[in-house]
């Protein structure tokens, strides 16, 4: 299994990014992925998560702002990310879980995108 993030970067508060996640070595879309961030000096923490049917769950901190989507043609994961915050500076990874339900574990990781928003 391999998950790789891009589309990182600097922005200044109110702007948007897209984050995707290439995904390889398992069968995409039949199983639930996620974002999670590290803001610095702190712990992991879940951003959003998706079925393989495409249901959806967000984190209260990013409800409205940011949106995860999955192209299953592509194997790739997406997450739109407007209105940036300054508390929305992190590394940001892509995870992919152990089946199908967002809410089952997670058991790879990608190796993260650092996401700054700075004026």
């Amino acid at each position: 299994v391999q998950l790789v993030e891009s589309g990182g970067g600097l922005a200044q508060p109110g702007e948007s990014l897209r984050l995707s996640c290439a995904a390889s070595g398992f069968t995409f879309s039949n199983y639930a992925l996620s974002w999670a961030r590290q803001p610095p000096g702190k712990e992991r923490e879940l951003v959003a998560r998706i079925s393989s049917s495409g249901s959806t769950n967000y984190a209260d901190s990013v409800k409205g702002r940011f949106t995860i989507s999955r192209d299953n043609a592509k194997n790739t994961l997406y997450l739109q990310m407007n209105n940036l915050k300054p508390e929305d500076t992190a590394m940001y990874y892509c995870a992919k879980r152990k089946g199908s339900f967002y809410y089952l574990s997670v058991d790879y990781w990608g190796q993260g995108t650092q996401v700054t928003v700075d004026s």
